[in-house]
C-alpha cells in the first residue's frame, strides 16, 4: 500500500505556487478528461495569451482568478504509482498569512517557492519560520522562474547560499533545493534539458521517495478524551484518537489531570472489540472502575506530561486587533476549551533575523512569546515532545474569531505551589449574618455621565435600608491600589481585572459592592463578570449622551482631550464599547438623581437581589 505524504506549498506573492502544482498534475497525467478540457477552455481567457495557465487548476475563487493570486487554501488529492499525496496550496500575500498557517498545521513537508528574479524575500522568511513553528522538519525550496534568468547557474547558487544561511537557525531533518520553471515544466516531473548543470532528480521524484515517518521507540500511550459515551447505565466509554503509543486490554492507565489509575477492560475500534490499538486510531476505551474523566482529560501510560495552569507559548498573531497583555481569550489545546489570559508579552521575534524584540503589543502577522494563564489546571506538553498537546489556538471571547495559533514552549512551575485556601467562615455564612445577598453593582459609562454621583446616592439609600455596602470609585482606586497603571489599553485591562478581584473578595465578605468605572471594553466587563460570578454581577449602563457628558466636563478632561493635551481619553481619542444587554440602563440627562436610584432598586428587586424586608421597605417608601 502506498504511503501518504501531506505537504504544503508556500512562499511570497506570485512565486508560482499554484502554477507549480498545476503543472505537476498536468504533466503526470493526474487529471480527469473533463478537468483537462476545462483547463484548456479557461486558459483561452487567462493571462497567458491562450497558453495553458496551470494555476487555474488550484485558484478556483473568482477573486483569485481576477487578481491572479491565491486567497484561500486549496487542497488537492492525487496518487502516482509510488505514493499518495495531499497538497495544501496556500496564499503568499501577507494579508492571508493566517490561511497559510492553517495549511502548515497539517503538513509533514513544506515546498517553499522562491522567485529566481527576486531571491529570498521577507514573506519567504515569514513562511519558513511559520512552517518550522508548526513542526515541519522536511523542507524543499523550489527556485522558480529559472527561464526568466536564462537558467543561470551562478544566480541559482547565490540563492541557494542565501537559503542555507536562512535555514541555519532552524531544526530540520531534510533540506533540498531545486531549480525549476513552473510555467515551462523544468525539473517538475522530469529532468530539464535546459539545465544540464543540475544533476539531481525532479521535484515529483523526490516527493515520491522521501521518508517523513518519525521513528518512535518506547513512546508512551497518550489519548486526549474527545467524548464520554454513555448510551445507558451499563456502558461508559471514553472516545478519542490515540496520539502516541500503543494500548492493550489489561493495561494500567492514568487519567489526567485527576491522576486516578484504572485498568483498560475493553477497546473498541470502529465499534468492534480489539485486543490493542496504536497511534492514529480513533477508539473507545472502557475501564474497570468509575473515574473522574470528561472531555479535555487525557488517558496516559508511561508518558510524562505537564499538569498546570501557567506556561510560555510562541504565538502567530492573526487578529486585526492587536494583542495586549491582560486580555482574555478562550484557549483550545487538545480537546480542552478553557478561559485564558495573556499575562505578559515577553518579546516579539523579527521574521528576518530571528532576533528578540522587546514589546508590549503584538500586531497582525507578528510572532511573539508570551506567558499564558488558564482558569483551571489542564494537561499539556512542550510542542517538541507532543504536537497534539503542545499546539493551541486563542479564540476571541466576543467575536469567536481565531486570534492566534501557537505552540507551548515550557511549563511555568510556580503555579504548582499555589492552592486556593478554603476558609471555615464561608461567604454564605457572612451573607446570612448580614441578612443580604452579596452582589457587585457594576456601573459603566463615559466620563461625566454621572456614575460616581449615582453610585454615592445608591449607597446612601442601601445603607438607610440597613444593608452593608462598599463603594469602589475609579479615581479613588487609581490613587491607591492602581496608582502604577496608566491609561493605555493594557493598563485599562489590568485596572478592571484588579477591581474585579477586589470586588469578589468583598462579596466573599458578605458585602454589597458598588463600582463606578468607565470600563470601556466589553471583553473586560465580560472578564469581570466571570471573576465575580455571573449570579453576583449586576451591570448598569449609565447611558448619558456624549454631548451632555462633554457639556458638564466636571474635571475639564474633555477640554484637554480635544486640545490634544490628554491622550487615550474614552469617547474622544479612545473607543467606548457600550453593553449589549445590561441589567439596567439609566440616563442622568433625563432622570433626576433619586429617580435613577429608584430605577436601579427596582431592577435589583426584579432579579431578587434585595432581601425581602428591604424590598418591602423600598416599596413602602415609594
Amino acid at each position: 500500500m502506498n504511503t501518504l505524504l501531506k505537504f504544503i506549498t508556500c512562499g511570497s506573492v506570485d512565486d508560482g505556487k499554484s502554477t507549480l502544482i498545476g503543472h505537476m498534475l498536468y504533466d503526470a497525467k493526474l487529471l480527469f478528461a473533463d478537468q483537462e478540457q476545462a483547463l484548456l477552455l479557461d486558459s483561452q481567457m487567462g493571462s497567458r495569451g491562450g497558453a495553458i495557465d496551470y494555476s487555474l487548476l488550484l485558484d478556483g475563487l473568482m477573486a483569485e482568478r481576477e487578481q491572479g493570486i491565491t486567497i484561500d487554501v486549496a487542497y488537492r488529492y492525487f496518487t502516482t504509482e509510488k505514493r499518495s499525496f495531499i497538497v495544501a496550496d496556500t496564499p503568499g500575500h501577507e494579508e492571508y498569512t493566517r490561511n497559510m498557517a492553517v495549511g502548515a498545521s497539517f503538513a509533514e513537508l513544506a515546498v517553499i517557492l522562491v522567485d529566481a528574479t527576486h531571491g529570498v524575500l521577507t514573506q519567504t522568511r515569514r513562511h519558513t519560520r511559520i512552517c518550522s513553528m508548526m513542526g515541519i522538519r522536511h523542507f524543499v525550496f523550489a527556485v522558480n522562474k529559472m527561464d526568466l534568468i536564462r537558467y543561470d547557474e551562478t544566480r541559482f547558487e547565490k540563492i541557494t547560499a542565501d537559503i542555507r544561511r536562512m535555514m541555519a537557525e532552524y531544526e530540520f531533518t531534510s533540506l533540498k533545493i531545486f531549480p525549476v520553471s513552473a510555467t515551462e515544466g523544468d525539473n517538475i516531473t522530469k529532468r530539464s534539458t535546459q539545465m544540464l548543470w543540475y544533476r539531481g532528480t525532479s521535484l515529483l521524484t523526490y516527493l515520491e521517495n522521501i521518508r517523513t515517518e518519525q521513528e518512535e521507540e518506547n513512546t508512551g500511550f497518550l489519548m486526549p478524551v474527545q467524548r464520554v459515551c454513555r448510551p445507558d447505565s451499563t456502558f461508559r466509554g471514553f472516545q478519542g484518537q490515540i496520539e502516541a503509543g500503543l494500548i492493550k486490554a489489561g493495561d494500567m492507565i492514568t487519567t489526567l489531570p485527576s491522576g486516578e489509575k484504572a485498568v483498560v477492560s475493553q477497546i473498541l475500534d470502529a465499534g468492534k472489540p480489539v485486543s490493542s490499538a496504536g497511534c492514529g486510531h480513533a477508539v473507545t476505551i472502557t475501564l474497570d472502575r468509575e473515574v473522574d474523566v470528561s472531555r479535555g482529560c487525557v488517558l496516559v501510560k508511561d508518558a510524562s506530561l505537564c499538569v498546570g495552569s501557567l506556561f510560555t507559548v510562541r504565538l502567530l498573531w492573526m487578529d486585526d486587533a492587536p494583542l495586549v497583555a491582560g486580555k482574555n481569550y478562550y484557549l483550545k489545546l487538545g480537546t480542552r476549551l478553557i478561559p485564558a489570559v495573556v499575562l505578559h508579552i515577553n518579546h516579539k521575534i523579527d521574521v528576518n533575523t530571528g532576533n528578540e524584540i522587546p514589546a508590549d503589543t503584538t500586531f497582525k502577522n507578528e510572532i511573539a512569546e508570551c506567558d499564558i494563564s488558564v482558569s483551571d489546571k489542564i494537561v499539556f506538553d512542550r510542542f517538541l515532545n507532543s504536537q497534539a498537546l503542545g499546539s493551541l489556538i486563542l479564540i476571541d471571547r466576543v467575536t469567536n474569531m481565531t486570534s492566534a495559533c501557537g505552540i507551548v514552549l515550557k511549563n511555568i512551575k510556580r503555579s504548582d505551589n499555589l492552592t486556593w485556601q478554603k476558609l471555615e467562615i464561608t461567604r454564605e455564612f457572612r451573607a446570612q449574618q448580614k441578612e443580604q445577598n452579596p452582589v457587585t453593582i457594576w456601573m459603566t459609562g463615559l466620563s461625566g455621565s454621572g456614575k460616581s454621583t449615582v453610585a454615592n446616592a445608591l449607597e446612601k439609600r442601601l445603607v438607610s435600608l440597613g444593608l452593608h455596602t462598599m463603594l469602589l470609585d475609579g479615581d479613588n482606586i487609581r490613587m491607591g491600589l492602581n496608582r502604577n497603571l496608566g491609561f493605555k489599553q493594557a493598563d485599562r485591562i489590568e485596572n478592571i481585572r484588579r477591581i474585579a478581584e477586589v470586588a469578589r473578595l468583598m462579596n466573599d465578605a458578605g458585602l454589597i459592592v458598588i463600582t463606578a468605572f468607565i470600563s470601556p471594553y466589553a471583553q473586560d466587563r465580560l472578564s469581570a463578570r466571570e471573576i465575580i460570578g455571573k449570579d453576583s454581577f449586576f451591570e448598569i449602563y449609565v447611558n448619558t449622551p456624549l454631548e451632555e457628558c462633554e457639556r458638564r466636563d466636571v474635571k475639564g478632561l474633555y477640554k484637554k482631550a480635544r486640545s490634544g493635551d490628554l491622550a487615550d481619553f474614552t469617547g474622544v481619542s479612545s473607543p467606548y464599547e457600550a453593553p449589549d444587554s445590561p441589567d439596567a440602563v439609566i440616563d442622568t440627562s433625563e432622570l433626576k438623581l433619586q429617580e435613577c436610584v429608584d430605577q436601579i432598586l427596582h431592577a435589583l428587586e426584579a432579579r431578587e437581589l434585595l432581601p425581602a424586608r428591604v424590598a418591602s421597605a423600598s416599596q413602602q417608601a415609594k
